[in-house]
């Protein structure tokens, strides 16, 4: 059986062409580009490095100025440490190791990014990325605050991963811009960027720039579609879907620090838990980037996506589930039995209740999903299962061959489908088989 599929998913499917889908560079280009990336990634790490014992001072020292550092103790947080059992150098040791794994994790992806990718414009803007990013995240600015003289080089960095991030987003998955009229925003942002951070005050600058980078990611969700191989639409899936669970599973805790339903000052346990759950959902960002860039497993973020809508759909019914039941059981159970038995009652009937629902409601979600999300693997699965049901109840080869081309057409959709049967060759003597009787 032959089959003829477009150029492009044969070019996705083998893999080896789509490197020349990447905008290479060469000769005297390539090795300016590489002295030039690997040199500010060098300042960038002896800069990182310098700061972490100054880092670590700040956060094992309670802040009593009126300007303090991101996660530094204050006044406050002596009563809640001693509440908790907490002593302010294990919080000092806990939060600094969690920045360092943070800023290792995109050293170590840049690293692999910058060994096999440095021939190419995205390779080597996205190693410097994730160099400046985790250097950045973990508050350089502890060493600007305590060594004036480092403020200039400090800033520069920042600026640097700010503008870093901006042209990534529109060169992303090749290196090229796409449309073509994208270079000049970016050539007109640039300057504006570098006016407007000495300019502007931070509470006015901050909002711009997460405003640029909010309209900017409009250019992933164009080249999306856009997209010539089914390997960049993965790639740019995996950006997208780690940026968005990055930044919303953040904004979700700090919207809770503010709003008061979490501890937003350090001093206990539960603020260390935050801390750590900010973190890993940091690491969402430069994970997504580093497998999306070096084309590791790309087609799992669809299983991802999948699971994640099946179980957070689920997640959300049963809790709503859960609480409707407790209270209803507790209302009845008060009025027919009295407030001392209602709260057990309650409790163990919605438990038993929400575990009986949980596989026919998970099973009814991944149905709907899959049909409404997923429309040509559910077709297709429903079309083998169909097959499969056909084998065993047909013996007829005409019916057989039809059914064979039938679902190759329905669930690979080739542009053209043929099957050859070789005939039985009648010159071959009939085979002899022994008498057993």
């Amino acid at each position: 059986m032959s089959m003829s599929t477009p150029s492009g998913v044969i070019t996705a499917a083998s893999g080896g062409p789509l490197a020349s889908l990447e905008a290479p560079l060469h000769g005297r280009s390539l090795l300016l580009a590489r002295v030039a990336c690997l040199g500010a990634s060098l300042v960038t790490l002896v800069i990182w490095g310098w700061g972490l014992p100054v880092r670590y001072e700040q956060l094992g020292t309670v802040c009593a100025s009126a300007v303090c550092g991101d996660q530094q103790p204050v006044p406050a947080s002596i009563a809640q440490f001693q509440a908790a059992g907490v002593s302010i150098g294990f919080y000092a040791a806990y939060t600094g190791t969690l920045e360092i794994l943070f800023a290792l994790t995109c050293f170590t992806l840049a690293a692999l990014i910058f060994w096999r990718k440095s021939s190419t414009w995205i390779g080597l803007l996205t190693g410097l990325l994730l160099v400046t990013h985790g250097a950045t995240q973990t508050d350089a600015s502890a060493l600007a605050a305590a060594v004036p003289t480092w403020t200039i080089p400090v800033n520069s960095m920042q600026a640097l991963s700010f503008i870093c991030i901006g042209v990534f987003l529109y060169i992303f998955p090749d290196g090229r811009f796409v449309p073509r009229w994208t270079r000049f925003v970016i050539a007109a942002w640039i300057p504006l960027f570098l006016l407007t951070v000495v300019v502007l005050p931070s509470g006015v600058f901050e909002p711009l720039l997460f405003g640029f980078i909010a309209v900017s990611l409009a250019v992933p969700a164009y080249r999306y579609w856009r997209a010539p191989t089914p390997t960049q639409r993965q790639q740019t899936k995996w950006v997208v879907v780690g940026v968005l669970a990055g930044l919303l599973s953040s904004m979700s805790i700090v919207t809770a620090q503010n709003f008061h339903l979490l501890p937003d000052t350090p001093g206990s346990w539960t603020f260390l838990g935050e801390n750590t759950l900010l973190y890993l959902a940091a690491a969402l960002i430069p994970l997504s980037i580093g497998i999306a860039i070096l084309r590791m497993r790309l087609w799992d973020i669809d299983v991802l996506i999948n699971k994640a809508l099946v179980y957070g759909s689920l997640t959300g019914l049963l809790g709503v589930v859960y609480i409707g039941l407790i209270i209803g059981l507790e209302t009845l159970a008060d009025a027919l039995f009295g407030p001392s038995v209602q709260q057990p009652l309650a409790l163990v009937v919605s438990t038993l209740a929400v575990a009986m629902l949980f596989q026919p409601m998970r099973s009814r979600i991944q149905s709907v999903i899959d049909r409404r999300f997923y429309r040509r693997k559910y077709n297709a699965e429903k079309t083998l299962a169909a097959f499969s049901a056909a084998l065993r109840n047909d013996v007829d080869l005409e019916r057989l061959r039809g059914h064979v081309l039938a679902v190759v057409q329905e669930t690979m959709q080739p542009t053209q489908v043929s099957l050859w049967l070789r005939a039985r060759d009648q010159r071959r003597p009939p085979t002899l088989e022994p008498d057993r009787s």
